[in-house]
């Protein structure tokens, strides 16, 4: 199965084509550009540089949220509408199972944070193990302090991953809590983890078409927070 990943949640962006589970070629530009310039000249690049397109790939996948709202929605427009040009399956995929992916070797707990602002990260927790990881909790918001009360006596040895770990790990350490952050370049998030992560997905028959494929928030944009006030 080849797959076409795009990840756009935070500062970064990438693309990667997958195989079977072997990452064919992958693109990664975090220069402070938008999304909107950057994304699809390295989807056309890796394009270019395997001998494949669109037409190739069994399926379009996207990290789907949490994230920024700005890039979310710019990646899951792109992964729609090159799904819908070319009548593929898309998947929508967790930003935080990608990047748990991106340590499933190290054993433990993985600690999988996306600043979220207000002293607050998006945030799910993964046990690793053997190369695998099981999912703990479901995708949420969670405040820095509220983790750390869950995680208080856990003996389990703790990864802190993704763009939001150096102010998970700062936290989580001040309140005695021990835990390591993910090799540098392994922390952020990366199409890669996203192709691997949608191959799971389409074993598991999750799989859905491009008009079904819709972004994960978790909670509400900060103008329609405003506009509710």
């Amino acid at each position: 199965m080849k797959i076409l990943a795009l990840e756009t949640s935070a500062k970064a962006v990438s693309a990667a084509v997958a195989e079977d589970g072997k990452i064919l070629c992958s693109g990664y530009q975090d220069t402070g550009l938008t999304h909107s310039r950057t994304l699809m000249p390295i989807v056309e690049h890796i394009l270019q540089n395997t001998g494949l397109t669109v037409q190739d790939m069994d399926a379009i996948a996207v990290a789907a949220g949490p994230g920024s709202f700005t890039g979310i929605r710019i990646g899951v427009s792109a992964a729609k509408g090159l799904a819908f040009a070319a009548d593929k399956p898309a998947a929508g995929v967790s930003t935080l199972a990608a990047m748990a992916r991106n340590v499933s070797f190290a054993g433990g707990l993985v600690v999988c944070a996306m600043d979220a602002r207000r002293n607050q990260i998006y945030n799910a927790l993964f046990d690793a193990r053997d190369g695998a990881i099981t999912r703990l909790t479901p995708d949420r918001a969670i405040g820095l302090a509220e983790l750390a009360e869950e995680l208080r006596g856990d003996p389990r040895p703790k990864t802190v991953v993704g763009d939001g770990a150096r102010l998970c790990l700062n936290a989580l350490t001040a309140a005695g809590i021990p835990c390591r952050l993910a090799p540098p370049h392994l922390v952020m998030q990366n199409a890669m983890s996203v192709a691997l992560e949608a191959e799971a997905l389409a074993a598991a028959g999750r799989l859905v078409s491009p008009q079904a494929l819709e972004p994960v928030y978790l909670r509400p944009a900060q103008a329609d927070r405003l506009r509710q006030k």
